[in-house]
């Protein structure tokens, strides 16, 4: 397996995109200080999962992303393509060329990409456990990084033998192993807990079923007594409901009959009344002939008494 090709574009100071070709038999990348040769390593450690700015060189991660100059803008993605040759055999895949890319934007949200398709960076690192390429494996070692792994603790150079070695993939699955069985250790746990409670939770619904069956005997005992007793009280209540009707019946005919009665009496007592208009009509005109005929007797007494008077004045 060989490094093919690296493709930058906008990390750092390489703001138009630049693809670098490595050919069979190309051992370094050399140039002038400022040239940009730290900044390749940079990409490709950068893309092989680098999570630290400062490894980086920066003081955030959207440092990695071309900041602009007094003639050119600023950009808003960095994005790093790295791709392997000879593949087959070696990685974890059937493609005998596998391409790795991460982009990030200004606003924080960046992508990892394993042939194009969107992965996590999980994925990255499961995929080159035991070749030997990392962000911190030794097949990226910038200045200062063989002194330093010269000088240093026999278990930080343990780590890199181990890589070469090919074994820490299997540390790492042992490592995640051993995780999951803590993990499953405590759901278990846990789950104990869980059956203890139910098994406790158990206990008291059975007492509730229990009283709940001595209910539910008990409710159909009283539900079948009031049902005997509502069909009697039916029963009462129906007879009863016969005689009112016999009763309703009766008094209605009562009703009609007096119904008759009365509006006979109404007849009788209109007739009464037209017999009685007319004796008050004849007695008004009796009153009034005698009224006349009293005017008449006072007028005839009146003219006797005059009469009267005067014989008795030519009889003196």
């Amino acid at each position: 397996m060989r490094l093919k090709s690296l493709e930058i574009h906008g990390f750092k100071s390489f703001a138009d995109k630049t693809k670098l070709e490595f050919h069979e038999g190309v051992t370094g990348i050399v140039g002038p200080n400022g040239c940009g040769k730290s900044n390749i390593v940079d990409s490709m450690r950068w893309v092989l999962g680098e999570t630290s700015a400062k490894a980086l060189r920066g003081g955030e991660m959207a440092d990695v992303i071309f900041n602009g100059t007094d003639r050119r803008s600023p950009l808003g993605m960095a994005e790093v393509t790295l791709t392997l040759a000879d593949c087959a055999g070696v990685l974890d895949t059937e493609y005998d060329e596998v391409s790795l890319g991460r982009r990030v934007f200004r606003d924080g949200k960046s992508d990892y990409l394993i042939n194009k398709q969107p992965c996590r960076l999980k994925d990255i690192h499961n995929l080159l456990m035991d070749t030997g390429i990392g962000r911190s494996s030794y097949s990226i070692m910038e200045q200062g990084k063989i002194d330093m792994l010269l000088s240093s603790k026999p278990e930080d150079r343990r780590a890199v033998f181990e890589e070469a070695a090919g074994i820490t993939k299997y540390k790492t699955q042992k490592k995640e192993a051993l995780r999951k069985l803590d993990y499953t250790e405590a759901n278990l746990v846990r789950i104990r807990d869980v059956i203890a409670e139910n098994e406790r939770q158990i206990r008291s619904l059975s007492r509730q079923a229990s009283k709940a069956k001595r209910y539910q005997s008990l409710f159909d005992d009283v539900r079948t007594l009031e049902l005997h007793l509502s069909h009697k009280k039916w029963r009462e209540l129906r007879a009863e409901k016969s005689g009112l009707t016999t009763s309703i019946r009766n008094l209605r005919l009562q009703q009609d009959e007096l119904e008759d009665a009365i509006e006979k009496r109404q007849a009788e007592m209109a007739s009464a009344r037209v017999e009685y208009q007319e004796i008050e009509n004849r007695l008004s005109h009796l009153q009034a002939q005698l009224a006349r005929f009293e005017n008449e007797i006072g007028s005839a007494n009146n003219r006797i008494e005059f009469n009267g008077e005067r014989s008795h004045e030519h009889a003196l």
